[in-house]
C-alpha cells in the first residue's frame, strides 16, 4: 500500500526534461539567421463539390418552403376566416415555386448552372416572401398576432443570407474587388 506522501512524488526512476526559453529561441533562431524573406501572395482557389452544394442547398430550399407554410397555416388557424386565407396565397406560392422549380434545380449534382439558377431562384423568392411579411407588419389590422410574421420575417432573412451565402461562397457569382494598395508596416516581416 502506498502512502499519500509516496503517491504524489515522482519515482526514482521518472526523468523529467526541462526545456528552457534559451534552448528555444537559440534553437528557433539557428534555423530562421540565414532563410531568405520572401513574399508570396497565394490564392485558395476551391472548387465546390456539387454533390455537397446540391445537398446543402436542396436541405434550404425545402426547409425554406415547409417552414414557410408551416407559418402562414398557423397565422390562419389563429383566425380562420375567408378574408384572412390571403395570408395563405405568398407562401403557397413561394413553396410551389421553392419545390417545383428551384428544388429540382439546386439538387441537380451534375449541372453548375442549374444550381446558381436554382439558388438565385431561392433567393428571390426570400426577398419575395420577405417583402410579404414585410406588408403584413405593416397592416394596420391583422386578426393573427403580428409576431408570427415578424418570426416568418427572420426566416425570410436568413434563407435570404444562406441561399446568397451559397452563391457566393461556392463561387457561382463574383463580386467586384476593390485593389487594396499595401500599408507600410511597424513590425518586422520576419518574426511571425
Amino acid at each position: 500500500m502506498l502512502s499519500s506522501s509516496m503517491a504524489f512524488s515522482p519515482s526514482s526512476t521518472t526523468k523529467i526534461a526541462s526545456i528552457t526559453n534559451t534552448d528555444v529561441s537559440s534553437t528557433f533562431s539557428q534555423q530562421t539567421a540565414f532563410a531568405p524573406v520572401t513574399k508570396s501572395k497565394t490564392s485558395l482557389e476551391a472548387t465546390p463539390d456539387l454533390e455537397v452544394v446540391a445537398l446543402v442547398a436542396g436541405q434550404e430550399n425545402y426547409g425554406f418552403a415547409i417552414v414557410a407554410m408551416g407559418e402562414a397555416i398557423w397565422s390562419f388557424l389563429e383566425a380562420p376566416s375567408l378574408s384572412h386565407a390571403r395570408v395563405l396565397v405568398p407562401a403557397t406560392i413561394a413553396a410551389i415555386i421553392l419545390v417545383a422549380v428551384s428544388g429540382p434545380m439546386v439538387t441537380n449534382a451534375s449541372d453548375a448552372a442549374s444550381i446558381k439558377l436554382g439558388l438565385e431562384i431561392a433567393t428571390g423568392v426570400s426577398v419575395g416572401l420577405g417583402a410579404s411579411y414585410v406588408a403584413r407588419l405593416l397592416s394596420p389590422y391583422s386578426p393573427s398576432a403580428k409576431e408570427i410574421a415578424f418570426g416568418g420575417l427572420l426566416v425570410a432573412v436568413a434563407g435570404f443570407f444562406s441561399f446568397s451565402q451559397n452563391l457566393v461562397v461556392d463561387e457561382f457569382i463574383t463580386l467586384p474587388t476593390v485593389p487594396i494598395p499595401e500599408l507600410p508596416s511597424i513590425f518586422p516581416e520576419n518574426v511571425f
